[in-house]
């Protein structure tokens, strides 16, 4: 049987969501051995987006083929029994067994927390990026509508990668909140580090150390050295993801 589950993680300790050697503490690494101990075979998982060391979600979307005889009640109650207290499956359900978390995504949506605030919140540390300085959130604006649409975003992306760098953009939108600035992308896809580059590169814009039109220029140029600096992990959660 193939089921999907929906999942919840503060990815403060792990390196990401992705399997990794070297036993480092990884989410789908976590799911997977708890999910061996239960069947007692190797078991793999597919997930819809492969977050990095230190991001969170709220919405991450996951499948897994199970051997018969489980139940998608028994198998939640049983992997949020033995999962970390900072990993929660909040839903699991059966699915067809074409059902491709990754593959079959048709959006995403990140959201950016970021603190303008000059006292600390001691409590949202881990969960919001402290650059305690006041931004131009109108420049910001100007320079993420020149995002929106189908482009090539090899130069917000940390890596050279053979695959196509393509990709959409649905929207970026702003909420200014007391003391704190969150943006929320949708898209069809994210690159590698896309989303806190773009960060980086709306808060260099929120700062008058680039213009709003010089993100136009990254899109040409496909060259990462024209883009601005990767904001830290902490601030970004994957929220949802859609099908």
């Amino acid at each position: 049987m193939n089921y999907r589950m929906l999942v919840q993680y503060d990815g403060t300790r792990y390196a990401g969501w992705q399997r990794q050697p070297m036993g480092k503490d990884t989410i789908q690494g976590k799911l997977e051995a708890a999910l061996g101990r239960m069947t007692g075979e190797r078991i793999e998982i597919s997930g819809a987006g492969r977050t990095d060391a230190g991001v969170h979600a709220r919405g991450q979307v996951a499948n897994v083929h199970l051997p018969e005889g489980y139940s998608a009640e028994g198998v939640r109650d049983y992997l949020n029994c033995y999962l970390p207290e900072d990993i929660c499956v909040t839903e699991m359900s059966e699915v067809s067994e074409r059902f491709h978390s990754r593959l079959n995504a048709g959006a995403k949506t990140y959201l950016y927390r970021i603190s303008t605030n000059t006292t600390k919140n001691v409590f949202e540390r881990k969960y919001i990026y402290d650059l305690d300085e006041t931004l131009d959130v109108g420049r910001m604006k100007m320079a993420a509508d020149y995002l929106i649409g189908e482009h090539d975003f090899q130069g917000f992306c940390a890596k050279k990668i053979k695959k196509s760098t393509i990709r959409k953009l649905y929207s970026v939108e702003f909420r200014e909140l007391p003391g704190e600035l969150q943006i929320s992308y949708r898209g069809s896809g994210f690159l590698y580090h896309m989303v806190r580059i773009l960060t980086g590169t709306l808060i260099e814009v929120g700062k008058y150390e680039r213009t709003p039109e010089s993100v136009q220029e990254v899109l040409r140029a496909r060259e990462r050295a024209k883009a601005g600096y990767t904001a830290p992990a902490k601030g970004l959660c994957l929220m949802r993801v859609e099908y």
